[in-house]
Parts: C-alpha cells; structure tokens; sequence
C-alpha cells in the first residue's frame, strides 16, 4: 500500500509542478514592467510625500536616500522618521537635511502603547503630510532617477488608488540569491499578483519597498491604526485597500527599484523568524498546515523521485524541466538553471522558519521587536 500511495503521490506531485510552472509561466507575462514604461510630463503633476521610517539604519541610508533625493519628480516631498535610533541615523540625516532642502526630519523618542515602531512611524509621516499621494518605502531601497515619474504615470493612465512594486532583490550570497527564485515563487503562488488589478479577485499585495496609495484611499482603508500591530504591515495595507474596493496593482521593480534585503542566509533566517507567524494569523493550525504543503511541495517531490529508481528518475527529469523553465523563463525571476537544484533546500529553510517562528511566538508568548515585547494576546487583536 505505501508504495502505491507513493507512487500516486509522485505522478500527482510530478502533474501539479508542470502544470503549475505553466499557470506561473503564463500569467507571470501578465504583470508589467516598471523599467517598460516610457516617462511622460503630467499636467498637473500630482503632489508625492515620500514618507520612510528609519531605525538604526547607517548601513544603508545615506544611499539609498541619496538615490530618492535624486528622483526627477519636482512636486515631491521627501519625510524621514528617525524612530528611536541609537547608531549614527540622526548623524546621517542631519547632513542629509542639509544638504537636501526638500527633506524633513521627524524624530520619534517614545513609542506609544499598542503600536510596532515602523508601523507608528509610518502614520507620524501620513499625519505630517498632505499631498494626495504617499509613497511608504524603507531606508535601504535604491530607485532610478525616473522610478516615481513612470509609476506616477502608470497611476494615472490606469486610474489607480495604490501601486505596489516588487523590487530587485540583489545580494552578495550566491546561495541566498540562488534561492531567492525559490521565496519569490511562493509569494507569487501565495498573492497571485497578476489578479490583483481585478475588482472581483480577492488577491491583494502591498511592498514595503514600495507601497504607492492615494491619501483618501490609505484613509478608506483605516490607515496604519487599522494595523498598528501587524509585523506584516504592507502585505496587510494592501489587503485591507483591497477589501475596501479600491483599485489596485502592481509592477516588477527589475532595474528601478532595487534593495539588497539580506547579505546571507544567516540574516534572512532571523529576520523573517519575528514575523513570519503573523501571516498566518497566529493561528498554529495554519502555520502548521503551511509548513506541511511547503514539505510536500518544494522539499520532499524531488529527492523522494531520485530514490524510487527509473520510473522515479522519469518524473524527476519532468519535474526539474518544469522548474528550471521557471527559473529561465518565469517573468520577474531572473534565475540560473541550476537555481532550480536548489528548490529542495530553499522549501526546507521555509519549513523551519514557519514551524520554529510559530513554536517561538508561542513559547515566549509573544515576539520581540526592535527591543520592544509585544504579548501575543494583544497581536492577536488586529488577526
């Protein structure tokens, strides 16, 4: 018997890669190119804050500010709140300011009760501004100097309420790069972005690198109030605008908007170890549930084909084609071949996050976050 239940498990796993790879392949072509668009004035030109929550961030800011500072967008403005930083930030930014007329300095001392720091740092710059546009962007994304111009454009001609763009994931890992495809599958998997523009779809996104949304649309949809504990703030904005009928879409950042997200495997394990169980709502069954369908998905179908002997090796030539035409071919993933030899150990390393984020919530309570604790009952709140 269990062999025939793996044998049915291989021929049904081996079906669902390759036509999932073509369900990927086809409708990836759906979802355009930032870098595509052929920058036009607008008359008038919409007014744009850009608004960035900064804490502890030396590494990477004076670049990537330096990148928005230098956008060609006259009727933009550009906030930076310094949340409680204690490195050399409010440095940086003093000579930022100076140097930048259009730029303005919040700083943050207290945080207020009931509120992750980003997330209340975001709406300080939303209470500070008054453009009918706002950019929420983080403190290490690098933009072209036409980026807001062409997704200014993109807004207008498409009369859009938010503008979500996926941004070029760059990194000095080789490893995490070539498993980097692997992570940007399943978010496609999970958000569908190429549905997001349909009003009867229920897919929704946000980026935190790049979350472009009209003022009265961001106050439609509860501004951050709404979701002033969730750690996955933009995934969540972007639901939430979704849900309140808005319209909705989103672009590939390739050669835009880019950011190196983490220098290895060893940063992107912690940094996605605090946050990872809030998309499951803190709901253990789920996380669970999730964890089992990414072991069953990406880590078990291939190594179990390779030791089931020829028939196996059959389904596995079959199913590493499929992925490694995704890793060629798939729209927004810019992949080597042999990428795809790395699905197995990129959906092992999914499954340890999901199931040791969930236990760790759970043991302690709760999650740290920038040095502050918030118990889980509370986050529970805003599920």
């Amino acid at each position: 018997m269990n062999g025939i239940l793996l044998t049915g498990y291989s021929v049904i796993i081996t079906l669902a890669w390759v036509c999932g790879s073509i369900y990927l392949l086809v409708n990836g072509r759906k979802v355009n190119y930032l870098k595509a668009l052929s920058p036009q004035p607008l008359f008038p030109e919409p007014q744009v804050a850009i608004i960035i929550a900064v804490k502890d961030e030396e590494a990477d800011l004076e670049q990537a500010l330096s990148s928005i500072c230098q956008l060609d967008y006259r009727n933009a403005s550009i906030i930076v709140i310094n949340d409680r930083s204690t490195d050399r930030t409010p440095e940086i930014l003093q000579k930022m300011a100076r140097e930048n007329p259009g730029l303005t300095v919040i700083t943050i001392k207290e945080l207020p009760e009931g509120w992750l720091g980003k997330n209340h740092a975001l709406y300080q710059g939303y209470l500070a501004s008054s453009e009918e546009w706002m950019l929420f962007t983080d403190a290490d994304v690098i933009f072209r100097r036409q980026a807001l111009k062409k997704a200014m454009q993109y807004v207008a001609a498409n009369r859009l309420d938010h503008l979500a763009v996926l941004p070029e994931i760059t990194s000095r890992s080789r490893l995490f790069q070539s498993m980097m495809n692997t992570f940007a599958i399943m978010l496609e998997m999970r958000q569908r972005p190429w549905a997001v523009s349909n009003p009867s779809s229920k897919a929704s996104i946000g980026i935190g690198a790049f979350n472009l949304v009209k003022r009265r649309a961001y106050e439609k949809a509860g501004t951050h109030t709404a979701i002033s504990l969730r750690p996955d703030d933009d995934l969540k904005l972007g639901e939430r605008l979704k849900a309140a009928g808005l319209r909705q879409d989103v672009l590939y950042g390739e050669k835009e908007v880019s950011l190196e997200w983490y220098t290895s495997l060893r940063e992107f394990v912690n940094g996605l170890m605090k946050n990872t169980f809030s998309i499951s709502n803190y709901h253990l069954p789920t996380a669970l549930g999730m964890a089992l369908a990414t072991l069953l998905v990406f880590v078990l179908p291939l190594p179990l084909l390779l030791l089931s002997g020829k028939s196996g090796w059959a389904l596995a030539l079959v199913m590493l084609t499929s992925q490694i035409l995704l890793m060629l071919f798939k729209s927004g993933v810019h992949g080597k071949w042999w990428h795809a030899l790395m699905v197995p150990l990129a959906g092992s390393l999914m499954v340890y996050i999901l199931l040791k984020s969930a236990f760790k919530t759970v043991r302690q309570g709760g999650i740290y976050w920038r040095d502050s604790f918030y118990p889980l009952a509370e986050l529970k709140k805003q599920r």
